[in-house]
């Protein structure tokens, strides 16, 4: 009898031990997948920086910000090839058509007709 009390003992204190190994198996898997995750936003925020263009200089002296909308027609300053965006994908953006240009204008990114500088569609804020 005192073998098997003995032996309940020793088994209900290794439990918890093999219990608890594995309770720091899984803590230290999701510190190393907290780092990884830390690791990719570290870089996706430098390449975000290296994506950026520095300040936005101004086609037209004494030119200030304003919100455009769709309709609204730019002079054609803003719309030549020193604002054109040119990779769509990495700005989340769809192909042009024919005669159509995404451009910079602020901070934000506007789809433009070439052909007469109608503001085709707005994306905000794009540019921070």
């Amino acid at each position: 009898m005192r073998k098997l009390i003995l032996l309940g003992l020793m088994a209900a204190t290794a439990i918890p031990t093999v219990a608890g190994a594995q309770s720091r198996q899984e803590i230290r898997r999701d510190r190393q997948e907290l780092r990884e995750d830390r690791r990719d936003l570290r870089q996706d925020r430098r390449e975000l920086r290296r994506d950026r263009r520095g300040a936005y200089v101004a086609p037209y002296q004494g030119w200030r910000y304003r919100p455009v909308t769709v309709g609204y027609q730019l002079r054609p300053g803003f719309w030549g090839t020193r604002y054109a965006v040119n990779d769509y994908g990495r700005w989340n953006l769809n192909r042009p058509a024919a005669n159509q240009r995404w451009v910079r204008y602020g901070n934000d990114l506007l789809l433009v007709n070439t052909r007469n500088g109608r503001v085709l569609r707005v994306v905000a804020n794009r540019y921070y």
